[in-house]
Parts: C-alpha cells; sequence; structure tokens
C-alpha cells in the first residue's frame, strides 16, 4: 500500500504549528540605514543549547530530488533548531511531522516558494533539505557545539510525497 502526501502551499498561518516562515513581510518591520531599507525583524529565533553551544552560519548546495520523492526518513535536531534560506528564488520541499511519544507522525509536506525561507524549532521532525528541479544554494543557521545534535529516524514503509499538479 503507497501512503501518498501531497505538498501544500507553504504559508506562515499553515506552517506555524511546526515552525516559521522566513520571508518578507509581517507586521513587525521598520526603515534603517537612512530610510533606505525596511528591516523585517525577528522572523525566526535561532535556539543552541548544551555543552559549548553556539549559532552557526553556513551555506550548502543541494542537489534536486526527483519526483515523486520516496520518503524513508526523517530527522530531528534536540540541542538547537535549524533554518534553510534560499539563494534563489526558486521552490524547494519541506516536510514535517508532529512528534508522537518520541517517534515522528504522519509528515506533512509544503511547498516552499521564492523568497520563503524556513526555520526548524529545537527537536522537530522534518525531511531533508529537497530542492526541485535544480541544485540550490540556502544559507543554513543552526547550532554547533560538543554532544550529538542528530537524530534519525528510518519509516517501515516510506511515504510517497508528489508535488501538486501547478508545480510539476
Amino acid at each position: 500500500m503507497t501512503r501518498i502526501i501531497t505538498a501544500q502551499p507553504l504559508t506562515r498561518e499553515n506552517f506555524a504549528e511546526f515552525g516559521q516562515v522566513i520571508e518578507i513581510g509581517g507586521d513587525h518591520h521598520f526603515p534603517i540605514n537612512g530610510g533606505k531599507a525596511e528591516r523585517f525583524h525577528a522572523l525566526a529565533a535561532a535556539d543552541a543549547q548544551g555543552p559549548n553551544a553556539r549559532v552557526l552560519i553556513s551555506t550548502v548546495r543541494g542537489t534536486p530530488y526527483d519526483f515523486p520523492l520516496k520518503l524513508a526518513m526523517v530527522e530531528r535536531h534536540p540541542l538547537g533548531s535549524q533554518a534553510f534560506i534560499p539563494l534563489q528564488p526558486r521552490p524547494f520541499l519541506v516536510v514535517v511531522c508532529h512528534d508522537e511519544d518520541g517517534r515522528p507522525g504522519i509528515p506533512h509536506a509544503f511547498l516552499a516558494g521564492p523568497g520563503q525561507g524556513i526555520n526548524y524549532p529545537r527537536n522537530s521532525w522534518h525531511g531533508v533539505l529537497t530542492p526541485i528541479g535544480e541544485a540550490q544554494d540556502f544559507v543554513i543557521v543552526d547550532r554547533g557545539g560538543d554532544d550529538n545534535n542528530l537524530e534519525e529516524f528510518f519509516f517501515e514503509e516510506p511515504y510517497e510525497i508528489r508535488l501538486p499538479e501547478a508545480a510539476r
């Protein structure tokens, strides 16, 4: 039996229970640099806990995946948040799961549009970085420090993640 999930558009509202959407907008913005720039403030909060914890800023180039995607594994980071901010205006797939007694629940899939990034709170189950169509560069904001900050979970039976018709 194939377990099929179709990605839905990513919005602040429909992603709020899983983390924060990082994009231009929101209610908390103000001019800076003599009025030549508009700062959209506090769109997400970085979290780093544990021994020698610190917030890191990195970049990564992700390779696109084939669709429909066979989702066999999700991961979480128990000691820190993890944000992905795209550097090109291209979509990418975001997969998240609620925690159900230390295990991931049924996955939810979102299609991030151009100009949208995401921040997963500490200890949130999520899929790996999944560019669509072509390689894509991202800024990553996450935790560095001592102790293991990665937990992986492999589903007994993979889920099939599909893109909405308009995104294919």
